[in-house]
This record gives structure tokens, sequence and C-alpha cells, in this order.
């Protein structure tokens, strides 16, 4: 196993770890119900995929 002869800064460790960015996922309209969903999922709204019905939803009375 490796030995490290010198300590790894802090800056230089923090530049080994900036790949990773939290980014908010890119929403589209159902063509459904119009309502905001995530790309490649079914919309929670009306259980609609790409025009088609992929979950039926229970109707609240």
């Amino acid at each position: 196993m490796a030995h490290p002869k010198h300590k790894t800064s802090k800056q230089r460790r923090n530049k080994r770890r900036t790949h990773y960015k939290a980014v908010a996922p890119t929403l589209s309209k159902c063509s459904n119900c119009g309502s905001a969903i995530q790309y490649h999922h079914v919309c929670p709204e009306c259980g609609f995929y790409r025009g088609k019905l992929a979950i039926e939803k229970e109707v609240s009375a």
C-alpha cells in the first residue's frame, strides 16, 4: 500500500472532489394534463407517459 510522503493540503483535496455538481432535474410539461414532470418519468398527476396511460390513478371522491 502506498504511503504519502507529504500532507495533502485542503485546497488540493477539495480540487479532487469538485466533480460532483448538484443540479435541479430538468422539467417539462405533461402532454395530457399540463403539469410539470421530470423527463422520462410517469406523470404523478394523471399517470400518462409519452401520451399513453401507464398507471391507473384512483379518483378521490
